[in-house]
């Protein structure tokens, strides 16, 4: 690699720490090429992107960024996942990792928020933004239907009284 690549790398690099809000780092030693394929799909799939950079480059590409405090993780074969919804990057990772134990979490960072490995795994546990925002328009439209339900009570057990009456009447 000539330095205009790497110099672009690490300019890439820079624009992805400081645009995304979670990136998790960990080993992945071991792991086949159909494995990571798999990883890739996976992360792709959730909105998140896996990427395998020199360590060396990644670490410069950290300063001056949010981030920055992954810089003590980059050491041995270590991969950067990361994604722009907080919790879709660490979510994958982790579920990926229960099923392959080759892949091992060291941590990651939301925003300024250093997170050890039990950090990243918690984050995995929150609902995603998606999954927020079905719930918050759910929450949105149960009282709308309520209110609408509570309004036309009245008029149907007035319906049902008058309907009652009239049948008594014709049966008399």
């Amino acid at each position: 690699m000539d330095r205009t690549a790497k110099a672009d790398l690490v300019s890439t690099l820079n624009g992805v720490f400081t645009a995304n809000a979670v990136v998790v780092v960990a080993h992945y030693k071991g792991l086949t090429v159909a494995d990571m394929q798999k990883l890739r799909s996976q992360m792709k799939q959730a909105g998140a992107t896996v990427k395998v950079a020199k360590n060396r480059l990644a670490s410069i590409a950290l300063d001056g960024t949010d981030v920055a405090s992954i810089k003590p993780l980059l050491k041995g074969p270590t991969l950067l996942a990361y994604s722009s919804d907080p919790v879709a990057a660490a979510k994958v990772a982790v579920d990926f990792a229960k099923t392959n134990d080759k892949l091992v979490i060291l941590g990651g960072a939301m925003g300024t928020t250093a997170l050890n490995p039990d950090g990243v795994k918690a984050l995995a546990t929150l609902p995603s933004l998606d999954e927020l925002r079905a719930k918050l328009v759910g929450l949105i439209q149960a009282p709308a239907t309520k209110v609408a339900q509570v309004v036309n009570a009245p008029a149907a057990k007035l319906a049902r009284v008058f309907g009652a009456y009239a049948k008594k009447d014709e049966a008399a």
